[in-house]
């Protein structure tokens, strides 16, 4: 069995090649699939967006020897039954529990219910209020940092390498991380909170350093000369992403591994509840990346590029030279 070192050694000189840009086709439609199916998510189970984005009230309950969440959801409930809660334990003695926009009457009523539920005084019963308007000034001003950053994006990752196909891959694959991670988020039924939106745009950061890293290694191979290498572009292509192949592999696992501490033993095991949303997001944003990268961006720009005249009229040099030379074996 081969070392990590020996597989490295071998997909870097070609010796070992994985066909990301050869199989690209089922790539694709691996890619279409997935993206079909995270964008059908919503429909099946609705996306849940926290009070940050919908405007409802919150109570936070302190100083608690026991946080059960059932008796928080009674207390609400027994001043206002149709209320929408949603309870979680903040630490080891509080919990949070959000509700759907109430009265001052009713804000007041809750108030002393929790009190009287977890045998508080009411000063450790604290109460805000988010409006309407401004939960839709933060979705607003999400989409606009989103739209912001892949504009930018696409602009100097233009400049930088100085072809608008590149960044048009790279962003088709941004845009795949975003929408298999929301999918998947939704999917486990999290809430899309602020901390999310951060999350989102961190893993968007991420993808964005692995994909360049990956097609910077792509320009060096392509800039060589066909007919001395014997490569097709798209050989060329397969063989730089081949070579940092170990490279995102590990770069990946030594990512997921802090994150995927918080999100199982903190959040889900210790109950941290408060860092799951953000975790989740970046820990499957993060595998989703390093996919997006490979097999979709990277054969994606072989596509584009492959359909220039200059390119084809190359590769069928390197195709008639590599077929005289098997002729006279």
């Amino acid at each position: 069995m081969r070392s990590m070192s020996q597989l490295g050694n071998d997909l870097y000189t070609g010796k070992t090649s994985f066909p990301f840009v050869g199989r690209r086709r089922l790539w694709f439609i691996i890619a279409i699939a997935l993206v079909i199916g995270s964008a059908l998510v919503p429909f099946f189970r609705p996306v849940q967006f926290s009070i940050e984005f919908t405007g409802g009230s919150q109570f936070t309950v302190s100083s608690l020897s026991s946080p059960d969440q059932t008796i928080a959801t009674d207390a609400v409930k027994s001043v206002v039954p149709e209320a929408t809660t949603k309870v979680t334990t903040v630490g080891d003695s509080a919990v949070r529990v959000q509700t759907d926009q109430m009265t001052p009457a009713e804000t007041l009523e809750v108030t002393a219910a929790l009190a009287d539920a977890y045998d508080v005084p009411t000063a450790e019963v604290t109460s805000s209020f988010i409006g309407p308007s401004w939960g839709a000034d933060v979705t607003r001003q999400s989409l606009w940092g989103l739209a912001i950053f892949l504009a930018l994006t696409f602009m100097i990752l233009a400049l930088y390498f100085r072809t608008w196909k590149m960044s048009a891959a790279a962003i088709l694959g941004l845009l795949d991380v975003l929408v298999i991670t929301i999918g998947v988020y939704a999917l486990c039924g999290f809430e899309i909170s602020p901390a999310a939106v951060i999350g989102f745009l961190t893993i968007l950061a991420y993808s964005l350093y692995d994909t360049t890293v990956v097609f910077d290694k792509i320009r060096e191979n392509t800039t060589e000369d066909g007919e001395v290498t014997g490569r097709t572009y798209g050989e060329s292509v397969n063989l730089a992403v081949n070579q940092t192949l170990v490279r995102s592999i590990n770069t990946t696992v030594v990512a997921i591994l802090p994150v995927g501490a918080i999100l199982f033993i903190g959040a889900f095991w210790l109950g941290a509840e408060t860092l799951s949303d953000i975790s989740l997001s970046i820990f499957v944003g993060i595998i989703v990346a390093a996919y997006s990268t490979l097999f979709v961006a990277a054969p994606l720009y072989s596509l584009f590029r492959e359909k220039e005249q200059a390119v084809s009229n190359r590769d069928r040099k390197v195709l008639e030279v590599r077929e005289r030379a098997d002729a006279s074996v």
